[in-house]
This record gives C-alpha cells, sequence and structure tokens, in this order.
C-alpha cells in the first residue's frame, strides 16, 4: 500500500500551536496515514517534559531529587493535569472525560515498582494521542485512535525496556485496513504483554514504535518529524554556516549518532534498513526543507558527510607485558567493566598496551574498585586515566577509498597546533576517530570542518 508512517515527536506536539502545524502537514498528503505522536514536550511554561514529571511521581520524587531539581510528586502531579486542560482548551476539545480518565490513572493503587514506573510513563503518549486525535476530528480529518493496547502491540515483560515480540507485525498488519481515507493516530513509546499490563521502551520509544509500525506495513517512507531540519554534517550550534546532509546510509547515521548527533534512535532503524523503507527526517517547523534521507545505498558524490563530537569521555590506559599474547586478557577486561555497569566504546590495542575509551559518568563512584579490579585480577604494570576527553568522529563512505583524507586531518590539527591524545580507525574504514582535550575539541572540529567539507 502506498503509505507513509510519521513521526512526530515532542517538541513537535508540545503545544497547542505546534500541534496545528501537524494538523497541516497531514492534510496536506493524503500518503500519510499513520501518524506516531510523543507525550508533549517542554515548553516555555514548563521546562521538564511531562515524561519526566510522570517517573518523578511514579519514583515518589526521586527522579528529579537525584537530578537536584526541587520538584516535588505532587508539584509533578499538578503540572501534568495542567498540561493536558490547556491542551484541551486551547484546541477546544471536550476535556471532562479526557481528565477524569487521566486523574483515574495518575491515582491508580494497585500498582508497584517497574509496573507501575512503566505504566505512568505510558501516560504522556496515550493522552496527547487522544486528545490529537480529537482535535483532527473535528478539525475536518477522517482520524481514528489506534491504542496499542487495542491493536496488541506486544513487548516482553521488561517493563521499563521493553522488546518488541515478533507477534506484533501480524497484529499491526491485520488490524490497520486504510478504509477510505482514513488517518490513524497511535500513542508511541509503550505497548502491552502478553498479560496485557502495560509496558514501555527506552526512553525515545516513539522512534521504535513509528519504525516497527512502518515494517510491518511495509511502508513507502518513514517520516520523522523533529525540530531540526536534519542531520547537519557537524553541530551547527558550534559552527553556525553548517549545512544539512541530504542523504545518509544507515551505516552513516548509525556512526554519528553514536558520537553525539542524537536526532534519531537507532533501534528504530534497523527493520526499516532490512526492507529498505526510506527514513526521512524533517522539521516540523519547516516543513518546506527536504531535510536528510537516510538510504540503504546511495552514490558516494563525497568522502566525507559529517562529524561529530563526543564529548566527557575518558581513557583508561592498561600497560603489561605482553598483553596482546595473553589469551583471555581482553574478554577479562571488559567483563569488570561490564561488572561496573561502564559501557566501553573503543579499545585500540598493541602487544603490550590497550586503551578503553568510556564515558567518564560512568566511573564516578567506580574508579577507584575498577582500577583495584584490573590490577588485582589481570596483574598490570601500569594504569592512566585521561580525563576530559572529547571524541570528533569523521564519516563518509567515501573515506574507504580516499585514504588522504587521514592525512588531510592529521595536516590540518598539526598546521593549527592542535595535539590529540589518539586516533584510531573504524575497521569499516568509513570512520575514524581523532581524541582531543576538550578544552580545544571546538576548535578542533572548526579545523576539520574547514580543511575536509568546506575546503578551506
Amino acid at each position: 500500500m502506498d503509505i507513509k508512517v510519521c513521526k512526530f515527536g515532542g517538541s513537535s506536539v508540545k503545544d497547542s500551536s505546534q500541534i496545528k502545524k501537524v494538523f497541516n502537514i497531514v492534510k496536506e498528503d493524503k500518503k500519510r496515514r499513520v501518524i506516531v505522536v510523543s507525550a508533549p514536550g517542554r515548553d516555555e511554561t514548563y521546562d521538564e517534559k511531562i515524561t519526566d514529571h510522570l517517573l518523578n511521581l511514579a519514583t515518589n520524587g526521586i527522579h528529579f531529587f537525584e537530578q537536584k531539581i526541587q520538584i516535588t510528586p505532587k508539584q509533578s502531579y499538578d503540572v501534568i493535569i495542567n498540561k493536558f486542560k490547556k491542551l484541551c482548551d486551547d484546541l477546544k476539545i471536550e476535556k471532562t472525560g479526557i481528565l477524569k480518565d487521566l486523574k483515574a490513572d495518575l491515582d491508580k493503587k494497585n500498582l508497584s515498582g517497574v509496573k507501575k514506573e512503566a505504566f505512568l510513563l505510558s501516560r504522556g503518549e496515550h493522552y496527547n494521542a487522544k486528545i490529537i486525535n480529537e482535535y483532527f476530528k473535528i478539525s475536518g480529518l477522517n482520524t481514528k485512535l489506534k491504542l496499542p493496547e487495542d491493536f496488541k502491540f506486544i513487548l516482553n515483560e521488561n517493563f521499563c525496556d521493553g522488546q518488541i515480540e515478533n507477534e506484533t507485525y501480524k497484529n499491526i498488519e491485520t488490524n490497520f485496513s486504510f478504509k477510505d481515507d482514513e488517518v490513524y493516530i497511535i500513542p508511541g513509546f509503550y505497548g502491552v504483554t502478553k498479560n496485557n499490563e502495560i509496558a514501555v521502551m527506552s526512553r525515545g520509544g516513539s522512534d521504535l514504535t513509528g519504525g516497527e509500525i512502518a515494517y510491518a506495513l511495509d511502508a513507502d517512507l518513514y517520516e520523522n518529524w523533529t525540530d531540526t531540519n536534519g542531520v547537519y554534517e557537524v553541530d551547527p550550534r558550534i559552527i553556525n554556516d553548517a549545512n544539512v546532509i541530504p542523504r545518509l546510509t544507515f551505516k552513516e547515521i548509525r556512526l554519528l549518532s553514536s558520537k553525539g548527533f542524537n536526532v534519531f534512535h537507532f533501534n528504530a532503524m534497523l527493520n526499516c534498513k532490512k526492507s529498505k523503507i526510506p527514513i526521512n527526517i524533517r522539521n516540523t517547523n519547516n516543513p518546506s526543507n527536504k531535510g536528510t534521507m537516510i538510504l540503504n545505498e546511495r552514490v558516494p558524490m563525497e568522502d566525507l558527510v559529517g562529524i561529530a563530537k563526543l564529548d566527557n569521555m575518558a581513557s583508561i590506559h592498561i600497560q603489561k607485558n605482553m598483553l596482546g599474547d595473553e589469551i583471555g586478557f581482553t574478554a577479562e577486561l571488559l567483563r569488570i567493566f561490564e561488572e561496573y555497569h561502564v559501557n566501553t566504546y573503543h579499545y585500540p590495542t598493541d602487544k603490550d598496551d590497550i586503551a578503553i575509551l568510556v564515558d567518564q559518568e560512568d566511573l564516578k563512584g567506580n574508579i577507584n574498585n575498577l582500577r583495584r579490579q584490573i590490577e588485582k585480577r589481570l596483574k598490570t604494570n601500569r594504569i592512566t586515566v585521561t580525563y576530559n576527553l572529547s571524541i570528533i568522529t569523521l564519516v563518509g563512505i567515501g573515506l574507504k577509498e580516499n585514504a588522504f583524507a587521514l592525512v588531510d586531518a592529521i595536516t590540518a590539527l598539526k598546521d593549527n597546533n592542535i595535539t590529540f591524545e589518539m586516533f584510531d580507525m573504524s575497521p569499516s574504514k568509513i570512520s575514524f576517530h581523532i581524541g582531543v582535550s576538550q578544552n580545544i575539541a571546538d576548535a578542533a572540529l572548526k579545523t576539520l570542518h574547514n580543511k575536509l567539507i568546506k575546503g578551506k
């Protein structure tokens, strides 16, 4: 069927004026038949997202307390009620039933622990979808609300990190008939277990909902609407004349998104990639812009398409004579990191040395015991930790055929007196990583952008 699945993120549905923009976008293209919506994002009135207020309520205030934000559960409760009341008032839809049901859900007493957390977290998307559906109807669109519990969007029982079950795809296929000009409105982020209990996916899960529905329906296109024109070749907050990348492969966006380009939940792309369904990242506030198209394949018109920067990294350099010949050394080392819940990124190695790149936030409260366990179990000679690193990653499928880009990058940094702490090329040869001190990272980024993308 010739359809587009569209997902609108929190910034796109944060208030009545944004929801009206979404209506106009949906109305202008009859192929936009499935609309997945998020919970309202932060706006001018509320500094925190509704999902965070719901989590604060579910954890009895612990969520904001741990972030050193002084918001009580009662205050979160009031924010949630007032936010949805204002949406109803501003969009001129009947609010009595919606607010009654919302209050009953927020006051639900028969849930505890992760089940309570998952249920409350889901209410942002649930009620926003109901409101958006009612507004679209009174504005002239033939919409139908499709709730995950009704068409059985089945997740496993990891209630706050639910993974989709295979039967879900068949459920989607058989529950969407596309009669006449009907448009389906779906809340993202949550589903139900086989026991019909609410479960949610990881944060950003509305992307996942959209991607899985696009896959199940074999859509022609998955549009992901957000508050940016697409994926930029470099962070526009640092380099204000950065351009949007018109086309990227799934592999390229994966490399960029893992290094700070967080415009899209990569797991949402996996099945779209499998079925070769293009993904178009668009801007709700600038719908005339064509955005970035993510494809399985593109003609490499340029060697380098984007440069990402990931801050607050640390490098743990471990020395031991002949560690490269010691069978199981790396496996045991990574096991120690896993035991302390420290995510590892790169680990370039040679005969006597290995370096592990980590998010330095993961080391807080762990580094002393982590170091002790490494020394005790692996009998290392020396461990050196370098903090406050930024990892700059250059990405492009054309790099595989042009090794001189690496030389150009190093020469540009040398000519501008910018030193670097590490250098590593990916096995695929379509990206390479340069580690620099965080206090010179922006200067390094600008230097590499000027030389390798702008050609200055």
